[in-house]
């Protein structure tokens, strides 16, 4: 199994590097999305429909098959034999950030069940403030790989 993950590596890597993008564009997406549906269209009317329409698509068309990407890629970078050293501290930080992330990942999911159940409570501060949380895991995560600073 090992060889077969060597050979594939570069691949591996690219496409991970790809589903992170991905991923990432999405993250970044939705709670904007999220501050105009609050602040443009209310709890109801077209403009509350089509913001659950577009909520939906990136959610269930970018975002999850994204992750579902960057986790199954990742994992194959993992098992590839010499590019992690657990003994280093680096993998660990970006291990806590990538689980952080899929945490906001979800978080991001059960707030537009809210906007589904018009029981949103957030305010569109409250969402810009959240919008900055991938901002901060995602450089976690870049510099832990490729800084390895501690």
């Amino acid at each position: 199994m090992g060889e077969i993950l060597t050979s594939l590596y570069f691949w591996t890597k690219a496409l991970h590097i790809i589903a992170v993008i991905t991923w990432m564009a999405g993250l970044f997406y939705m709670p904007r999305l999220f501050v105009y549906h609050v602040e443009r269209a209310g709890t109801q009317g077209d403009s509350h429909e089509i913001f659950l329409t577009m909520e939906m698509k990136l959610l269930k068309m970018i975002i999850n098959p994204a992750s579902i990407a960057v986790w199954v890629f990742g994992l194959m970078l993992i098992f590839t034999p010499g590019v992690v050293d657990w003994s280093q501290i680096w993998p660990w930080s970006k291990a806590v950030a990538v689980l952080a992330m899929t945490w906001f990942h979800h978080w991001l999911g059960w707030r537009r069940r809210d906007f589904i159940n018009g029981t949103n409570t957030l305010t569109g501060r409250q969402y810009r403030l959240m919008n900055e949380v991938p901002t901060v895991l995602l450089l976690i995560i870049v510099l832990s790989v490729v800084v390895k600073p501690f």
